[in-house]
């Protein structure tokens, strides 16, 4: 099997934008919001750029105290951005996204990496850091999609059970979906990483099955803990009026 990496120059992977243009194109005659999409591409070219040189210090840094504040600082941003689709309610709901997330993230990660993997040290940054980005930004997508549906069917006059189901249901539906999907219509990121670096497509299908327990564990608690502390804090606001 060919192991080797192919490298593609910045001016290849300039290519790659080609289509993004005419995307940006479409929804700018369809009157669309382009210069969100532009401002997300922006920030996704610099972040990737950047990242490269910080998970380069970080691997060499070798501590697990520099590892658990890259975690922190993962589930707070994630947290952050949860809480876009319910703007009104960002600060007052923070709290409750960054322990759902934390929680519903770090017990999953805990579970694959010290009983699955059995990593020594524990805090390996090449499986931790990628992992946990995983797991967090699968959980950080549950979270999102359960705050808008959850406000929206509380808007709609529903009661706090029937709201806290569908808002449950509707952030489970990408995950599920990709449950369906998986290996059928897509070769997710872990094992198509794993493939084009000349891994066996066996080892790789078991990481991916690791994989998808973790995220779908993950999004699943992640929401579970971030309803109930809404909940709690739609009692509190209730007791004070």
């Amino acid at each position: 099997m060919n192991d080797v990496v192919i490298a593609p120059t910045l001016v290849q992977l300039s290519i790659a934008l080609v289509p993004v243009a005419l995307t940006l194109v479409i929804m700018w005659r369809w009157s669309m919001d382009v210069g969100n999409a532009m401002y997300a591409l922006g920030r996704m070219l610099i972040q990737l750029l950047l990242i490269g040189y910080v998970l380069a210090w970080v691997f060499g840094a070798e501590t697990g105290w520099l590892i658990l504040l890259v975690l922190l600082i993962m589930a707070a941003t994630s947290s952050w951005i949860a809480l876009r689709t319910a703007p009104n309610e960002r600060l007052p709901l923070l709290g409750a996204a960054f322990i759902g997330i934390f929680l519903g993230g770090g017990f999953v990660l805990a579970l694959i990496t010290f009983a699955v993997l059995e990593l020594d040290p524990w805090y390996l940054p090449h499986y931790m850091i990628p992992l946990a980005g995983m797991a967090f930004a699968n959980a950080m997508t549950a979270v999102s999609l359960a705050v808008e549906r959850l406000y929206a069917e509380l808007d709609h006059g529903e009661s706090w059970q029937r709201a806290r189901t569908t808002a449950f249901q509707a952030a489970m539906i990408p995950v599920v979906n990709s449950l369906f999907a998986v290996g059928l219509v897509s070769l997710p990121g872990m094992m198509t990483g794993q493939i084009l670096s000349g891994v066996s497509p066996l080892i790789a299908a078991r990481y991916q099955i690791m994989v998808m327990c973790m995220i779908f564990a993950a999004s699943g608690i992640a929401t579970a803990v971030f309803l109930t502390l809404c909940k709690e804090r739609k009692a509190q606001e209730a007791a004070q009026q």
